[in-house]
């Protein structure tokens, strides 16, 4: 026969290629005309395949007898290590593998994975096959291992074959075989969320404390995989909520790795430790922070747990935060409250990263917070329902009530002041050295000294409105403080002459 290529990447004649696809849709009449005109049968594509691989798979019984008749060999493996023999328990297709049994196929075959026929039938949850590969075949040995150590147990679980694990069960399968990762079928069963089978495994017996080469357990792989039910179960069948892998990994940090806010919330509520540390000295905190996830954080705090506990770069989770900018999560940890001394490796506090990194808004925020913290200190008592826990925020401030006298400073601080008296009233209103050298690190350009005292004197006006006290009055005494009373009086001047002006915080 003259033919050509059927294409560039292919390593079959035309004529070969329309063979194996009239093979894959069972058209035997146009095979027998391709088998009369001489076309090779056993001609193979770029993964080896013959035109048996594809009946076999596709389950065209009669296809299966044309090729056989004509002596095509049966035994033959594709790339993979597939022969139509397995191809066929693969596809669950029970009498392609009769046929292939009884005209002499191996039955003792496996592919490159080491996968024989009760393999690849139990993964692919094929409970006939699996019955005649059981009943009928000899020599089929119940828990044979592939080239990764699992069993037709292991797979079955692994892929959630319910009816096949109950099967194999029957049969009396070894339950505690671990494959080279050290997992048993319960491992699989978990990692993969098949809570069904993994009830039937805890029905069993199967330990719940088993560790794989990583340490890790069921619960682990269950929590990593972010299946809950799964975890719900492992927890009422007497799962320890606390284990650790061998990089220290407790439930929880995996949960918090992944954003899983209903498998931390299910964790916490069993009684899971919320400051165990990881082999980084992390713990779920620093995780939910560095990974971005406020409501993990937000459970946590409401948990109580401990803000202040450093990493191994010695740093806190408002380091973090401040580092990469989380101003959302930063806020939380704020107003839940945090030391702001502390310093990490490089001797940074939160407050010296945030400017470092030029995380502005960060850094007035936590600015804001280190003044409330002593204000609280200095007048307030712990009461939780005081008018300003309900209403404490460190974000910039966008209110309407709040409008004239935000514009009022952002004319004094661009218009009015010189170059260094903004520092001059950060001085007057207690701002910190630390504080004056986190604002002072942004440059916007030349004339940086009015975004410096545009930012203080907002950090400042967050301060006044929480202690309830008079803005305008403020502004005045300040001004006067640092030897400017031409501008205190203007101003006194303007908010006497605007009847509009809020002459008083109260209503802030």
């Amino acid at each position: 026969m003259e033919d050509d290529l059927a294409s560039e990447d292919d390593t079959l004649l035309l004529s070969e290629k329309e063979f194996h696809d009239a093979a894959r849709r069972n058209d035997t009449g146009r095979m027998a005309e391709l088998i009369k005109k001489g076309v090779d049968i056993q001609a193979k594509n770029n993964v080896d395949r013959t035109a048996l691989h594809w009946a076999a798979g596709a389950g065209h019984e009669q296809a299966v007898r044309l090729l056989l008749e004509h002596d095509a060999c049966v035994n033959d493996e594709d790339s993979f290590g597939m022969n139509a023999l397995l191809l066929s328990a693969w596809f669950g297709h029970l009498r392609i593998l009769q046929i292939l049994v009884n005209c002499g196929a191996k039955i003792n075959c496996a592919n490159k994975n080491g996968r024989n026929l009760l393999h690849c039938a139990a993964q692919r949850g094929h409970i006939k096959v699996i019955e005649f590969i059981m009943e009928d075949l000899e020599d089929v040995r119940l828990d044979k291992k592939d080239k990764m150590d699992r069993t037709a147990f292991h797979l079955a679980a692994e892929n959630g074959q319910l009816e096949v694990v109950e099967f194999l069960i029957h049969l009396g399968c070894v339950h505690s075989i671990k494959d080279k990762e050290k997992n048993t079928a319960l491992h699989l069963a978990a990692k993969n969320g098949h809570t069904e089978v993994l009830q039937r495994l805890v029905d069993i017996g199967m330990s719940l404390e088993d560790k794989n080469t990583e340490g890790l357990t069921a619960l682990h792989l269950a929590a990593e995989g972010g299946h809950c039910d799964c975890v719900k179960l492992l927890l009422e069948s007497g799962h320890g909520v606390n284990a650790q892998t061998q990089k220290k990994m407790t439930c929880l940090h995996y949960a918090a790795l992944n954003g899983y806010e209903d498998m931390a919330r299910i964790l916490l509520e069993a009684g899971i430790q919320t400051d165990a540390l990881n082999y980084q000295n992390a713990s779920a905190m620093h995780i939910a922070v560095l990974q971005n996830y406020p409501a993990i954080v937000k459970l946590l705090i409401d948990a109580e747990c401990d803000l202040d506990v450093p990493d191994n770069r010695q740093q806190c989770p408002l380091h973090i935060a401040a580092e990469h900018g989380r101003q959302d999560i930063a806020e939380m940890i704020l107003i839940a409250g945090v030391n702001l001394k502390l310093t990490d490796k490089q001797g940074k506090t939160s407050l010296a990263l945030a400017a470092r990194s030029n995380h502005i808004t960060t850094a007035d925020m936590i600015i804001k917070a280190d003044r409330f913290y002593k204000w609280e200190k200095d007048n307030l008592n712990s009461d939780s329902d005081s008018w300003v826990a309900k209403h404490l925020t460190f974000k910039q401030d966008h209110r309407m009530e709040t409008e004239h006298i935000r514009s009022v400073i952002w004319r004094l601080a661009t218009k009015y002041l010189k170059p260094s008296e903004w520092k001059k009233l950060a001085h007057y209103w207690k701002f910190t050295e630390a504080h004056i050298r986190a604002i002072e690190h942004q440059w916007a350009g030349t004339k940086s000294y009015r975004e410096h005292g545009h930012r203080m004197l907002l950090i400042w006006l967050h301060g006044v409105i929480m202690a309830g006290e008079n803005p305008i009055k403020g502004l005045y005494e300040g001004l006067v403080g640092i030897g400017r009373r031409d501008l205190a009086e203007s101003i006194r001047k303007q908010a006497n002459a605007d009847p509009g002006s809020p002459r008083r915080c109260t209503a802030m």
